[in-house]
């Protein structure tokens, strides 16, 4: 594989941190609201759909400040602060479990900090690796693969650790996230200027204001818009779009994937029980066996010039995300009340989701970063987050049809009586956007140039 900038690998380890503390969180919260704050599963479904989806809706703001005023180097220490604190304000919520009105107002404030903190370092982390490169640098797409392998590194160990703790005491686990969050952010503060680098050796990530300051005695900063920038925009708004489909079915990971490895999954092994949190770590363990093996696919497919183009690549992992579920359809059809079914079901169904996931997310930051306007390049992260801000609310209100107590229940007019029924919803959503996608892709690919 071709060599890559030391920086990438310091946004790797920050990622990875944040990444730690966000999947750390979720292993628990479901259980820690049906478990210890004693809310149903509709509610909680409901609180975590919104959490989820707030989380993507508030990098567009944060883009915009970057771009705008504070630089992304500053809005990802700040928003790492932010969130170290939502995690501990979680903590304390875990703490104060004799007054479930009180740890529901903690809970509550820790998701707003968690929100506000996720909006300043989401988008600008992902900017960043871009920057380390110059413009048509064809070890984007593998560069991209290797950050998001770091993402996956930090959600594989989080639910093992902090499931483990959650187990003991919610508490412990929160508190692990948060300074795991906390981590993160010094490492970032010691070493970004030393390795947030260009090729040039010029630092990336300043705010506005000094990066004009530096190039302005040499010429002046055109904000104008191109055709072709309008064009780019539309493309990235397009395949937006399509992305929504791929995470409202992800997300069930949550919750209901959650639930069904909890109530319906067989998770004895020699004798051990293994924590249910603990099946959360299946597809981040994929994405780091798998995200080398990508990364090294991209660029021997570039070298040889038989590359996909993005557009095709995401709709290919719309089609293994259907094929995922239609697995674990069938390997659930006839299961009802507490009968349980072999946990390779969940991990044949993690595994198709992870090859999907490979082939959508680290190639939709890769093209976002290229086809954005260089002084957009922020905001236009954020523009690509709303679209999973969207798909995770969808991913709560789908949530909410998770048949249980044999209640037959409707969606759009498709009967959702059993747990097969409800997978193979999936399998038409993502199946129908996938092929949509492929159908519209020599469209969007003659709008890239």
């Amino acid at each position: 594989m071709a060599r890559h900038p030391k920086g990438l690998y310091l946004l790797f380890t920050t990622e990875m941190a944040e990444r730690f503390s966000y999947y750390g969180m979720r292993a628990l919260f479901t259980l820690y609201m049906i478990n210890a704050l004693c809310l149903s599963v509709e509610e909680a479904a409901g609180i975590y759909g919104t959490y989820t989806a707030l989380v993507y809706v508030t990098p567009l703001i944060g883009g915009y400040i970057a771009d705008r005023y504070w630089g992304t180097r500053r809005s990802i220490l700040c928003g790492g602060l932010i969130m170290a604190l939502g995690h501990f304000l979680l903590f304390l919520s875990a703490s104060m479990l004799s007054d479930l009105d009180m740890a529901k107002t903690l809970m509550f404030c820790g998701l707003a900090a968690l929100i506000i903190g996720n909006g300043a370092f989401k988008p600008n982390i992902s900017t960043m690796v871009g920057s380390l490169y110059p413009p048509e640098d064809s070890r984007k797409d593998a560069a991209f693969t290797i950050f998001y392998m770091g993402v996956n590194v930090g959600a594989t160990l989080a639910p093992l650790l902090c499931g483990w703790l959650g187990n003991v005491d919610y508490r412990w686990g929160y508190l692990c996230a948060c300074l795991a969050m906390l981590g993160g952010t010094a490492i970032m503060r010691l070493l970004q200027h030393r390795l947030l680098v260009t090729p040039e050796g010029k630092q990336i990530g300043l705010s506005p204001s000094a990066s004009v300051s530096s190039v302005s005695s040499v010429s002046p900063v055109s904000h104008k818009l191109t055709a072709a920038d309008r064009r780019h925009i539309l493309v990235i708004l397009l395949i937006a779009f399509f992305v929504i489909f791929f995470w409202a079915a992800y997300e069930q990971a949550g919750v209901s994937l959650m639930v069904l490895a909890e109530r319906n999954t067989d998770r004895n092994l020699f004798g051990w029980i293994m924590p249910a949190e603990w099946t959360q770590s299946l597809p981040a363990i994929f994405v780091v066996v798998l995200a080398p093996v990508f990364a090294a696919l991209w660029e021997t497919l570039a070298a040889h010039r038989i590359e996909p183009a993005a557009p095709v690549k995401q709709a290919i992992g719309l089609l293994f995300l259907a094929l995922g579920y239609y697995v674990i359809s069938l390997g659930v059809d006839g299961v009802t009340g507490e009968e349980k079914v072999s946990i390779l079901w969940l991990v044949v169904l993690y595994f198709l989701h992870v090859c999907g996931e490979l082939c959508l997310a680290p190639i939709g930051l890769s093209l976002v970063n290229r086809l954005s306007p260089a002084h957009l390049a922020s905001l236009m992260m954020g523009v690509w987050y709303m679209s999973t801000a969207a798909s995770n609310a969808l991913a709560g209100v789908l949530s909410s049809f998770y048949p249980h107590d044999g209640e037959v229940k409707h969606f759009l007019g498709y009967q959702i009586a059993t747990l097969s029924d409800f997978f193979m919803l999936f399998v038409f959503m993502s199946g129908a956007a996938g092929i949509l996608m492929l159908l519209a892709c020599p469209k969007l690919i003659k709008m890239m140039k």
